[in-house]
This record gives C-alpha cells, structure tokens and sequence, in this order.
C-alpha cells in the first residue's frame, strides 16, 4: 500500500469497525470524513481492494468490505499468518504461520482467533517451562483450521493434538499442518474432551462462553500445577462470568486482551 494517509485511514476505518461495513456505508464514512467525490471514493476503494487491503465478503445476500487475509497479515507482535501460495520476507524474530483458507474457521478474520494466538504468543515467550519442552503438549478443542495447535508447536511445544467433531474442519486442519511441516507433531482427531486421559501443558479453546463454562472441569482435571489455558471466544460482557467459573476450578488470570467487543483470557493452574 501506497503512503497515502487517506487509504490509511480507511484501512484502519474498516479494520476496527465493531460491524460489518457495506460498501455503501463506507463510502458514506468517508464522503462525510474527507468531502471526497463519489468517483474518488470508489477509486480508492477499489485501489485498497485491488492491492489485497481489503476485500468483499458476502453473507445472508449482503456485500460488505473487510480486512483481506488474502495476503501475509501481522496478527501480533511476531506472528504473520501467510497464505502458503505467498511470498513474504520474514523478519528477525518473526514466526510465520501457513494458513490456506477454508470453511472451517480460523485464518485470522475474526478477532478470537487473533486474540487466542497473542495469549499463545504471551505464554510461549513468558513461560520456559512450556517452549522447547520436550515433554510439553497442547490440546486445541474445536480446532477448526488448526491455526491455535500449529502456532503453538511453531512457538516451541513439542506435540499437539487438535480435535474437533467436523470432518471438514479436520480435513482442512491436516492441510495446514502439511503446510507448515508439522504432520510429525500433531495429531488431529475427532474425540472429545470427555474422551481425553491424557495431561497437557497448554489447551486452547476458541469457543463461546455456554461451552466454555461447561469445559471448566474436564479442562481443571487435565492441567497439571502451573500449566496454561487459553480461552477466547468471550464477549466483553461474560468475562467476568468466564473468571467466576474457572477461577473456582483452581485457575489465576495470566494474562487477557480484548479487541472489538471481543476477549480472550489466559489462565493458569494454581499449584
């Protein structure tokens, strides 16, 4: 993108609006902010479109304008999500994650996926005892696209397994393991968390609050003594609801973060 100030803004208007943006709206947005003509407007517009800025989504037979992952995309400090067909040049420090885009959920669009991978991030770099553990393993429940479970073994752990109940976010999920080289490290599997005897040092969970509240013991019996959770798909509202449940279950907050009306909390096993 251009130094332009204006395609500045309008990426940063569309990238941090609570709600969808159509195109008539933003073009409404920025009409009454810069008193720009119509045309000019729709020049900008397809220019952000046309370098990958931005992109059209469709969704109940309206159009709208979002951030476009149809490119290498920062999601944190050092993360870049990366289409795999992309070339990008990696900086000092970055940790690049392979993502094809899919139906299952998770390459980036949503807020919980970015907020789940900066708590990732957060323990992986705070904590020695998790990164370059030999013994160290993560469990992602409802993994989606893997891209929790894969950025956690790229961040250092040294197994992961991924579960989810979709056969096609399964499938989807080998593909970005296979992307990432990571076919020897993680497993993907349809069992469910009842199912699971098994200790891990870090589980994720991208999931709204009714089943995360319901996760609370399952998720307390397989953490051991100062071993993480994450926990994201919380509004901003049920946060204090999601620290009244865990927190009972022997759990202290780490860390947490929020982003457009969205949360995501780290939790640690109290020992």
């Amino acid at each position: 993108m251009s130094d332009n100030p204006i395609k500045k803004d309008v990426l940063r208007i569309v990238t941090t609006s609570p709600t969808k943006l159509t195109p008539r709206v933003l073009e409404k947005i920025i009409a009454n902010k810069y008193n720009l003509d119509p045309q000019k407007i729709k020049l900008l517009i397809r220019d952000l479109v046309s370098d990958r800025e931005i992109t059209y989504s469709y969704k109940f037979g309206s159009t709208y304008l979002e951030r476009s992952f149809d490119k290498p995309v920062r999601v944190s400090k050092h993360v870049v999500l990366k289409p795999p067909a992309c070339r990008y040049q990696s900086k000092p420090h970055d940790l690049v994650v392979q993502i094809k885009s899919g139906a299952a959920f998770g390459d980036g669009h949503h807020p919980t996926t970015r907020l789940a991978i900066q708590g990732i991030e957060y323990v992986c770099l705070t904590d020695t005892n998790i990164a370059n553990n030999t013994s160290s393993i993560v469990l992602d429940v409802g993994t989606g696209s893997g891209i929790l479970v894969v950025t956690a073994v790229l961040f250092g752990i040294s197994k992961g397994l991924g579960i989810d109940i979709d056969p096609c976010a399964r499938a989807e999920a080998y593909e970005n393991i296979i992307a990432n080289g990571l076919e020897n490290r993680i497993v993907i599997s349809k069992q469910s968390v009842e199912s699971i005897d098994q200790m891990f040092s870090l589980i994720t969970a991208n999931l709204r609050f009714p089943t995360l509240k319901k996760m609370a013991y399952p998720f307390a019996e397989m953490i051991p003594p100062q071993g993480f959770i994450i926990l994201s798909g919380i509004k901003d509202a049920e946060m204090q609801s999601v620290l009244e449940v865990y927190t009972k279950r022997f759990f202290r907050r780490f860390w947490s973060a929020n982003e457009l009306g969205w949360a995501a909390v780290v939790l640690q096993r109290c020992g």
